[in-house]
C-alpha cells in the first residue's frame, strides 16, 4: 500500500535552514555555516514552515529576541496605520480595526507576517463563534490590512482567503408597540431620556450620548457622525421636543452619570441593561434596535427613503433594509383589506340579485 503524501505550499526558507528527509518525514535545523570551520551546533526547528511556531523559533535561533525587529505582523499593523488609507478611515471605523488588529497582534505580533496564513486566522475565528459579530469585525478589519499589506509585498499570500464571516442572524429587531409603550411608562431618568433620543432621532449610540443643547439649530440637531464623519441635520420631532420641555439644562451633553460626567455609549448601555432587566416587556429589546424603529416610524409617516436618509444621516440602501418587513406587512395589510371589501361586496351583490329574482 502506498503511503499517502502529504503536499504543502513551497515556502521560500531564508539560508542556513538545513532540511532533512527522513522515513518519509521532513526535519528542519537551523544550521548556518553548515559544511564549512565556521558551522556551528544544528538546532532543530518546528516540523511545519508554514506554522508561525516555526518562523518564531527561527528568530530565536537566529537570537533575534526584539518583538519588532522589522518583518513581524505587528511591523505591518504598525505600517498599515500609518498610511493614508487608513488615515482617511472615520473615527467609527478606526476604532473597529483598531481593535481587530489588536486582537490580531496579541495573537501573532511576535510572529514574521509571512509566516502568517489563513488556517491561523480561521482557527481565531472558531475561538470567537460564540460572537459572530465580534469575530465578523475581526474578520473584516484583518482583511483591509491584507488587501493593504498585500500590494506591498509585506505578505507573500493572502491570510485571509477562503475565511468566511459568520452568517448574519436579522440583526437588532425593532421595537414593538408594547416594547415602546413600557419604555415610556417604566423607565426613568436618565436611561428613559437616552432611550428617547435613540428613538426619535435614529442615531447611534456614539451620537446618541453627544447629543446636548449647543447642536440645537433652528429646530432640529446639527451634528457630525461619529462613526461616518458625515454632517446631519436631524428634525427634532414634536414627540421629543415634548420629552425635552422637561429636561434641565446644563452645560454639555443631555445623558449624564450619576456622578456629573457624560455618558459613554458603552457605560449607557450597561445602565440600560441593567433597567431593561427589570421590565419583562422590554426582553430582546436593544438599542440599536431603536435605530430601525426610528428609520420605521418615519417611512410610515410618509417619508422618502431619501428624506430618512437627510434625516438620520444613513445611506438608503441600509434604509431600505430596515423598512422590508415593515412595508410587506404594511402592505399585507392593505391588501387583506381589499380582499375583504371585494367578499363584502359580492355578499351584496348576490343579495340583491336574489331580491330582483323573488319579484
Amino acid at each position: 500500500m502506498l503511503q499517502k503524501r502529504r503536499l504543502r505550499a513551497a515556502v521560500e526558507l531564508p539560508r542556513g535552514i538545513h532540511k532533512v528527509r527522513s522515513r518519509g518525514r521532513e526535519y528542519y535545523y537551523w544550521h548556518p555555516g553548515r559544511g564549512t570551520v565556521h558551522a556551528g551546533q544544528p538546532i532543530r526547528l518546528p516540523d511545519n514552515p508554514q506554522s508561525p511556531d516555526f518562523w518564531y523559533a527561527l528568530r530565536q535561533a537566529q537570537g533575534i529576541t526584539s518583538q519588532i525587529a522589522g518583518d513581524t505582523l505587528a511591523d505591518v499593523v504598525q505600517a498599515y496605520k500609518k498610511n493614508q488609507k487608513y488615515l482617511n478611515l472615520s473615527r467609527g471605523s478606526k476604532e473597529q480595526y483598531d481593535q481587530a488588529l489588536k486582537t490580531a497582534c496579541a495573537a501573532w505580533g511576535a510572529l514574521p507576517a509571512k509566516g502568517i496564513r489563513p488556517v491561523h486566522v480561521q482557527t481565531l475565528m472558531d475561538g470567537l463563534s460564540a460572537t459572530p459579530g465580534k469575530a465578523n469585525t475581526f474578520l473584516g478589519g484583518l482583511r483591509a490590512l491584507n488587501a493593504w499589506a498585500l500590494s506591498r509585498g509585506l505578505l507573500d499570500q493572502s491570510i485571509t482567503q477562503g475565511v468566511a464571516p459568520y452568517p448574519k442572524t436579522g440583526g437588532h429587531k425593532p421595537w414593538t408597540p408594547t416594547q415602546i409603550n413600557a419604555a415610556k411608562s417604566k423607565l426613568t431618568g436618565m436611561v428613559r431620556r437616552g432611550v428617547m433620543l435613540y428613538l426619535y432621532t435614529g442615531q447611534r449610540g456614539s451620537d446618541v450620548v453627544m447629543l446636548g443643547p449647543t447642536m440645537v439649530d433652528d429646530g432640529g440637531f446639527s451634528l457630525r457622525q461619529r462613526k461616518t464623519g458625515r454632517d446631519v441635520w436631524c428634525p427634532i420631532l414634536p414627540d421629543l421636543a415634548a420629552e425635552m420641555a422637561t429636561w434641565d439644562l446644563v452645560p454639555g451633553p443631555y445623558l449624564r452619570q450619576p456622578n456629573g460626567k457624560p455618558y459613554t455609549r458603552k457605560r449607557f448601555s450597561l445602565h440600560f441593561d441593567e433597567a431593561r432587566s427589570k421590565i419583562p416587556e422590554l426582553a430582546g429589546a436593544t438599542l440599536h434596535g431603536l435605530r430601525s424603529t426610528a428609520v420605521i416610524n418615519l417611512r410610515r409617516s410618509g417619508l422618502s427613503t431619501a428624506q430618512i436618509s437627510d434625516c438620520i444621516g444613513m445611506s438608503i440602501a441600509m434604509i431600505e433594509r430596515y423598512c422590508r418587513f415593515a412595508d410587506k406587512k404594511t402592505s399585507g395589510k392593505a391588501a387583506l383589506i381589499n380582499l375583504q371589501e371585494r367578499a363584502k361586496n359580492k355578499i351584496v351583490k348576490r343579495l340583491e340579485n336574489s331580491k330582483t329574482k323573488d319579484k
